[in-house]
Parts: C-alpha cells; structure tokens; sequence
C-alpha cells in the first residue's frame, strides 16, 4: 500500500522544520566564523535573529500539528525536544514522514499507529512506532 501523502499541516510541519535546520546551520557557521576564526560576527548576527523566529515558529508548528494530527503526547514531545539540538529537526521529521504521521489520522495505515503504553514490540509489525 503506497505511504498516504502528508496534510497540509504536515508539508507546513516539514517546510518549517527544515527552515528550522537551515538556520541552525547558519547559526553554527556564523559562531564558527565568531569564535573560532575570530573574522566576522554577521553570521551570528543575521541567523540568530533568523534562527530564534523561526525557532519560535516551529514549536507553534509542531503544537499544532501535534493537535491536528492527533500524536501522542510522546510523539508531541519528542517533536518540541528535536527542536533543541541542532538539525535534529529533519532527523524528527524524515522519522515521522516514514511512520505516516504527517498524514491526516483518517488516512494513516494501521502498521503506523502508535502502540499503545500498555502493549508490548510483539503487537506490531516492523513499521510500528515506538517512543
């Protein structure tokens, strides 16, 4: 069965999670380039005010998608943290882009619904979710 397109707010969820990565990279250049070579604070300068507000955006982005999509609050979780370190963004939204759950839940399949707390590994098939 093909893997069910992701909603609307899931292509928002991916696109800003990406953003999100990218100026964390800049970010990081820009305090390599601070820090390390001591040549330029604009790096520093342009992506931290780039990377707080879309620092900002993505956890909005990710609480909505948490309620829209219908996560778990672990998967919620898991979301927002991925948030912190940095392009841990992309690695939280390549995960949940291969478990469907960027998709609208009437559209997911039933190999990736989330296992329940009280279930063990052995009730789901090789691509159940497990948080």
């Amino acid at each position: 069965m093909p893997s069910p397109r992701p909603s609307t707010v899931g292509r928002v969820f991916s696109v800003v999670a990406l953003v999100e990565a990218f100026t964390w990279a800049g970010l990081l250049v820009g305090m390599f380039l601070k820090y390390v070579t001591e040549t330029t604070d604009q790096g520093v300068w342009l992506f931290g005010r780039l990377h707080g507000g879309v620092f900002v955006l993505y956890v909005v982005v990710a609480l909505v998608a948490a309620v829209r999509l219908r996560w778990s609050w672990k998967v919620a979780f898991v979301a927002l943290a991925a948030s912190v370190p940095p392009l841990m963004t992309l690695v939280f939204e390549v995960w949940a882009r291969r478990h469907h759950l960027l998709a609208a839940p009437e559209h997911r399949t039933a190999g990736a619904a989330l296992p329940s707390s009280g279930s063990s590994s052995a009730d789901h098939d090789d691509d159940s979710v497990r948080v």
